[in-house]
């Protein structure tokens, strides 16, 4: 059963948020992973939502994605990801 981890961010730095995205790319390979969607917020439907952008990222289980966010390559972008934007990270398992 695949696992997805869901991505909102505030852009605080958009020359920053390019260059984190692009390193952060690299980082889903060795655990599977891989984005399903990336996208600008078009239309808040319904409720509060303050975040401009959206991602959605597939991997083969919850133990991939720990071992994706826990990498030594992930976590050396965390600095560049935080004066990037203001992000929450949600993993969830496929129902």
């Amino acid at each position: 059963m695949s696992a997805y981890v869901i991505v909102h961010a505030k852009i605080k730095d958009a020359t920053k948020m390019k260059a984190y995205a692009q390193a952060s790319e690299a980082t889903l390979a060795p655990f599977g992973g891989q984005f399903v969607f990336r996208g600008d917020v078009a239309e808040v439907l319904a409720g509060a939502h303050d975040y401009q952008r959206a991602a959605v990222l597939r991997f083969p289980d919850q133990a991939a994605v720990k071992g994706w966010y826990d990498s030594p390559a992930y976590q050396a972008l965390i600095v560049e990801r935080d004066q990037a934007a203001d992000f929450v990270f949600v993993a969830y398992d496929e129902l």
